[in-house]
Order: structure tokens, then C-alpha cells, then sequence
């Protein structure tokens, strides 16, 4: 009896222990923002303000037919002692709503009761950078002329994420300006985090396909920060992701020319990676897994009869590649993994497919550029690899190519004559950040 119960203690004791290390493992980069700290006040407004601009569209159905209204559209609520204005809120809660982010499930995260976390890391941005207590929302402050450029490029924006859903670019999912008596307006925005979830990633990336100042000390001294590391910290390494290469690539540059037609440069793409557990590995391949993540890569149609069943498109075709990758047929791979065909009984799979249908949405997946999103959270911004996990995403899409960085492009030639530096024609830096992530995807 003493025997056991000291075996239980123990078993107590390496829990806690375990428990205290995920914690802090969960808080490395960033610090809570509890009442002594500085932006504790405004971020409690932004949260009492959120729920208020968020109320609308959790009360009332989201707009699928999008006007030039709506794109124009400013609210304001008042507060006690500030106001907030949300700018295109029908605009934003469609686009949340292709990416399946119920309106509750976003007012949970960006008002919750926890606190806020602040971003820390080795960025030179002067923005201030908060996330939700869950991180999955980044809330990042920004300049008025970076505000307007959005909202006036947010029609191209919307169209380009439409005409490809699994598009690389970051996503944008609020544009708000709080405004306190006697202190500076504060414009800020809400994106979806790339790295989310982030418990398990180890090293991250922040890549712009160029050489000067593109290197980053990963020694943080101590400091509870995380050191984004940059391109020349790359060298040597790879993004391998085998039969995912071709599709990323051509992704990357359709994302770049999109960014080219605005006049925009250094926009980065920021990469992290973790590696896949064992029974990430098995269950992946698995018919199960297969038919979950075909269903998640595809916009079915919203209101199915009983004539006309949901079906599942493609599902022939992903499984003729899974057993191409996995080397084994997919009735004994189903039974493999976390993904195991008990979870999802296949008698449930209606796969009563009309041939027409089927192939019209097969055109439709192409057409679209889609690939075969994981079974994750987050997966726009997630791609696996043969053994590793990616987390890639394209941000900082706000410069414009305007007079003063063509001066700044001038100055840099002259300081680095021969090298790649980052203030260049929009043209070349597109051509050259595809080259670049081509160069190192296998």
C-alpha cells in the first residue's frame, strides 16, 4: 500500500513538473498583460470595444453577396471614456466565414476574460503587437496611411483569396481605430496568427529573398524573447516538402504577382517547423484522414438536399496519391494512425457520385489552385512535409514603392554595389523572392 501510494506522488509530481514546463514553454515570446502592465488599460478597451463590433454579425446572418456599401462601410460605438470604429465589417466577416472561424468563437478569443499576451521578439517594427490569450489572433497596431492602403486594396484582396482559397498571403479578419480622449488614435488590425498552434515549433523564419541585413544572432542572452531568424540564418537548409514543392511554389509566385500589381515590396514569408509525431505520420496517409481533409479543402455546397447529397470529390484521386506516398493500398492504410476509418464509419461517406458533378467540381478544385489542406487547425497556413510540419505564411504587405523608397533604392546601390538588398523595384523583388523560395523548397 506504501509502495503505491508513493508510485501515485511520484506520478503527481512529474505531471506538475510537466504541466509547469508547457506553461512556460507556452509563454515563451510573450508577456501577460495583467493590470501593472503599461498597455493593460488599452487593451481592456479594445476588448470591452471588440465585443461590441463583433455583436452585429453574431446576431445577424453573414453577407454572401458583397456591395461597394460594404466595402465603404464605418461604424462607431461609444464607450465609457473612448470610441471604437470598425471599418468593412460585412467584408470581414464573410472572409471569416470562408475560413470556418464562427462570429462566436472569434468574440470568445478576442474578448475573453484573459489577458491579452504582448508579442515579443527580435522584429525592428515600432508597432505594437498583442495576442489573444488562445494566440491564435494577432492584434497589431498600424499607421493611418498603412490602414487606408488596405481598405482601399481590400476589393483586389477579397477577389485574389476567392480566386484561391489556400493563398499563402496572411489573413486580415478586422480593421479598427480606438480613440481615447486626449491620447493618440490608435488604428490596429486582426490577423490570423501563421503559428498557430505554436506549442511544438521550434525555430522560425522571417525570409524576404535577400542578403543584406539578413542575418540575425540566435542569442537571446537569457531574454525570454523568440528570435525570428532571417534568410542568411537559412543557408543550408531547405523546405522539404516532397510532392507538396510544386504546389507551394506555384503558390508563392501567384501570391508575389498579386503583391507586384499592388506596387508593393518587402513582404516577407515567414516559415517555422516542427516535427511530425509518429501517429501524425501513420494516420495522415489513412482513407479516414483522406476523405476529413478532402471534405476541409472543399467549399461544398452550403444548403444540400436529400436528392442531392453531399459527396466527396476528389477522394478517388487523393487516395491513388496517398498510396503512391505511403506505398501501401489505402483499405490497410485506413486502419493506421489516429485517423482510423473507425473514427469516421464509411458507410457515412456518401459516395454516391453523380460523374458530371463530380468531375465539374474537380475543374473547380484546379481551377482554384486548392491542394489537400491537413487535418489541423490553421491549415491555410499549414503544409506537411514528409517528416516536418510547416507553418508558412506571407506578411508585411503594406509597403508601397512610392518616391522615397526609390531614393532609399538609390542610396543602398551605391552602399552595396553587387549585393541583393530589399528596397528594389517591385518587379525584381517579386522575381527575386520566388527565386529565392524556389531555390530552397525540395
Amino acid at each position: 500500500m506504501a509502495k503505491r501510494k508513493a508510485a501515485g506522488a511520484s506520478t503527481q509530481t512529474r505531471r506538475r513538473r510537466w504541466w509547469h514546463l508547457r506553461q512556460r514553454w507556452r509563454m515563451l515570446g510573450v508577456f501577460e498583460i495583467n493590470p501593472e502592465h503599461e498597455f493593460y488599460h488599452l487593451t481592456a478597451k479594445i476588448k470591452e470595444g471588440m465585443q461590441a463590433a463583433i455583436q452585429p454579425t453574431v446576431d445577424s446572418p453573414v453577407q454572401n453577396t458583397l456591395t461597394a456599401e460594404h466595402f465603404k462601410a464605418e461604424e462607431t460605438h461609444t464607450h465609457e471614456g473612448f470610441e471604437m470604429q470598425t471599418f468593412a465589417a460585412p467584408v470581414f466577416a464573410k472572409l471569416r466565414h470562408s475560413l470556418d472561424i464562427p462570429e462566436e468563437d472569434y468574440m470568445k478569443s478576442l474578448c475573453s476574460d484573459g489577458c491579452y499576451l504582448q508579442f515579443v521578439s527580435n522584429s525592428k517594427s515600432k508597432a505594437n503587437f498583442f495576442v489573444t490569450n488562445d494566440k491564435r489572433y494577432f492584434l497589431k497596431t498600424q499607421s493611418g496611411r498603412e490602414v487606408r492602403f488596405l481598405l482601399s486594396n481590400l476589393q483586389p484582396y477579397m477577389d485574389h483569396l476567392e480566386k484561391y482559397p489556400h493563398s499563402l498571403l496572411v489573413r486580415f479578419l478586422g480593421v479598427h481605430r480606438i480613440i481615447i480622449p486626449n491620447e493618440e488614435k490608435k488604428y490596429f488590425i486582426v490577423m490570423q496568427s501563421v503559428f498557430y498552434p505554436d506549442e511544438r515549433i521550434n525555430i522560425r523564419y522571417d525570409i524576404k529573398g535577400c542578403e543584406v541585413g539578413r542575418w540575425t544572432n540566435p542569442d537571446t542572452g537569457g531574454k525570454q524573447i523568440i528570435k525570428v531568424l532571417k534568410d542568411n540564418n537559412f543557408e543550408g537548409q531547405s523546405i522539404a516538402l516532397d510532392q507538396g514543392k510544386s504546389w507551394f511554389n506555384s503558390q508563392v509566385k501567384k501570391d508575389a504577382t498579386f503583391l507586384q500589381g499592388l506596387n508593393v515590396l518587402d513582404y516577407s514569408l515567414l516559415v517555422a517547423h516542427q516535427p511530425l509525431h509518429r501517429d501524425e505520420l501513420e494516420g495522415k496517409h489513412s482513407l479516414a484522414n483522406l476523405v476529413v481533409r478532402t471534405t476541409k479543402s472543399f467549399d461544398f455546397d452550403e444548403s444540400p438536399t436529400d436528392e442531392d447529397p453531399p459527396t466527396v470529390p476528389l477522394l478517388e484521386e487523393t487516395a491513388d496519391a496517398a498510396e503512391r506516398e505511403s506505398g501501401q493500398p489505402q483499405a490497410a492504410a485506413a486502419s493506421a494512425g489516429e485517423g482510423s476509418a473507425e473514427e469516421i464509419p464509411l458507410q457515412e461517406m456518401n459516395s454516391s457520385v453523380r460523374k458530371n458533378r463530380s468531375d465539374s467540381e474537380l475543374e473547380d478544385f484546379q481551377e482554384h489552385h486548392c491542394r489537400l489542406l491537413p487535418n489541423c487547425k490553421n491549415a491555410v497556413h499549414v503544409i506537411d512535409g514528409p517528416d516536418r510540419r510547416y507553418f508558412v505564411g506571407i506578411i508585411d504587405v503594406f509597403t508601397v514603392y512610392g518616391w522615397k523608397k526609390k531614393l532609399e533604392g538609390l542610396w543602398k546601390s551605391l552602399r552595396f554595389p553587387g549585393r541583393a538588398f530589399s528596397t528594389v523595384s517591385p518587379d525584381k523583388y517579386s522575381r527575386r523572392f520566388c527565386q529565392w523560395i524556389q531555390a530552397h523548397t525540395q
